[in-house]
């Protein structure tokens, strides 16, 4: 049986996507518990994200999960609805801004083998949370496999240092044990690293002059250094 303490892949310079669409939306009204659910990041919003943590509600909701925001005792950047729910299959809900930190993981939690073993996982991380009730009846949809490995391949894109993708069980083993046994964790790994289907980039997008290519101006001053 797989053991969900030993779940994590580490992504690889080579083949990185240079641009992945993400079909977010923000779960209604969630703005308003932001302060009392995250915190300023201690490193940069940007260069400062090592991994993306993977978790499993316990519960059967979106709404089950969102509660706990709500009630400032936990949070995450995106919940991914299950089968039951209307948006399953539609969209993935956008629940903490990825420039703060979410509270997904214990400060005081670290693996060796995960940012050299550094704790405050929170602060250099981002959270998905799949809902699912982690008990034997309750698979994993394909959908959901899809959507999470979508959301992986957006970070990779965007986050120049992000390098594991590590189950929640695998940091905190003595309490957590999710996304937990039944999540196909190996299928996950293949959709990151070897997709079947395009990353959704619009090819109107694709047309643009690549930045590469773009020759430098000379005596123009620009509005906007920093």
């Amino acid at each position: 049986m797989p053991n969900p303490s030993t779940y994590q892949f580490n992504l690889p310079q080579r083949g990185r996507p240079s641009d992945v669409m993400l079909n977010e939306v923000w779960y209604p009204g969630i703005q308003a518990y932001w302060e009392t659910s995250t915190s300023s990041r201690i490193f940069d919003a940007i260069l400062g994200i090592k991994a993306l943590v993977i978790h499993a509600t316990a519960g059967s909701s979106s709404a089950g999960a969102v509660s706990v925001m709500k009630e400032g005792k936990a949070s995450f950047h995106w919940l991914l609805p299950d089968e039951d729910e209307p948006q399953h299959g539609q969209l993935v809900w956008a629940c903490a801004p990825e420039a703060r930190a979410a509270w997904h993981v214990r400060n005081s939690c670290s693996h060796p083998s995960i940012n050299d073993g550094a704790d405050k996982v929170n602060h250099w991380s981002l959270g998905i949370e799949v809902v699912n009730r982690q008990a034997g009846s309750d698979r994993f949809s394909d959908w959901q496999i899809h959507a999470t490995a979508q959301i992986v391949r957006y970070c990779w894109a965007k986050y120049p240092n992000l390098k594991h993708v590590v189950s929640h069980a695998k940091l905190d083993p003595a309490r957590r044990s999710d996304p937990g046994t039944a999540f196909p964790w190996a299928r996950l790994k293949t959709l990151v690293l070897t997709p079947e289907a395009e990353d959704g980039v619009p090819s109107v997008a694709l047309d643009a002059q690549p930045a590469s290519s773009i020759k430098s101006t000379t005596g123009h001053e620009g509005c906007c250094h920093g």
